[in-house]
């Protein structure tokens, strides 16, 4: 008997997290009835064609199969399956499977996946808790499985400053958009120190951006921090740690407004403390961390 013809392929995928409700989901394509019988679910992507960069590929992948434009990131996973009798149109074949394996997001406003490939591998596009995943309440290709093995949500450590202005026994706080971690929640103004930054000046630059108006920085209240996942503006997940620099500051007169667009700031107000320690404003820990930090 002679040996079976040999195929090997290269193929692109791609692990797709985000967050909705305090869980997290993935985001999986459903195999068409020509490929798998029975329901079977797996990573979105496919075959590498000749001459095209891997990432390029599953960026055009991801979108025939979800209808989606996703970020793919830097770098990957590779996975390698030896298959010596496997059913490949019809024929038996010795087949070899190289798969390539990225971390990939879309925005957190991105629509409902839907497929746009006609005829393709693939037959529908859902989001689907990764505990549902874990517990074979949704079928899954091995390739899933060993991708989240590998596959942690993206380390992020970032230092940022904040400013606490008092107005008598009213604070300046900032309201969270869609784009942001927490939306709909306060916080204190501020934002990233970028690198080479003195945080004095980075603070001050973001204050006239959240709240119209100049700021002046004095000295150093306190250090804060923070730890937990969820996505940063771009849809990415994150295993986010934030180190935050809270400085006593000023604002020039006039009523606070929001001067960048599009940012992850879409209100600002003066606040009653008294409201804040009572609960009625929904605040994120860094603002009571520097309100009590600096009670009489």
């Amino acid at each position: 008997m002679g040996s079976l013809p040999r195929r090997q392929r290269v193929a692109a995928y791609a692990v797709m997290l985000r967050e909705r409700g305090g869980r997290v989901e993935i985001l999986l394509s459903r195999l068409a009835p020509r490929v798998s019988r029975a329901e079977m679910w797996t990573l979105p992507g496919g075959g590498v064609d000749h001459g095209e960069d891997p990432r390029a590929a599953l960026v055009r992948e991801i979108h025939e199969e979800t209808g989606l434009a996703a970020a793919v990131g830097e770098t990957a996973h590779v996975y390698s399956a030896h298959m010596p009798r496997a059913p490949r149109d019809g024929l038996l074949v010795d087949a070899h499977a190289i798969r390539i394996v990225y971390d990939a997001w879309v925005p957190p406003d991105a629509p409902a996946p839907r497929v746009v490939e006609v005829d393709g591998s693939t037959i529908e596009a859902a989001w689907h808790r990764l505990e549902d995943v874990a517990s074979g309440a949704v079928p899954v290709a091995t390739q899933v499985t060993d991708a989240l093995v590998d596959h942690q949500p993206h380390r992020l450590q970032r230092v940022a400053a904040y400013a606490l202005v008092r107005r008598g026994d009213d604070v300046l706080l900032t309201r969270l958009s869609t784009r942001a971690a927490h939306p709909g929640r306060w916080t204190l103004p501020g934002g990233g120190v970028d690198h080479g930054e003195h945080p004095s000046v980075a603070l001050a630059r973001e204050v006239e951006e959240e709240c119209g108006l100049p700021c002046e920085v004095t000295g150093l209240l306190g250090v804060h921090d923070t730890h937990f996942a969820g996505h940063a503006p771009s849809g990415r997940i994150e295993d986010y740690h934030g180190i935050h620099l809270v400085y006593a500051a000023t604002v020039g007169e006039g009523e606070p407004h929001v001067q960048e667009v599009d940012g992850t700031t879409d209100a600002v107000a003066w606040v009653p403390v008294a409201d804040i320690e009572a609960g009625a404003v929904d605040v994120l820990d860094l603002v009571r961390y520097a309100t009590r930090s600096t009670h009489d």
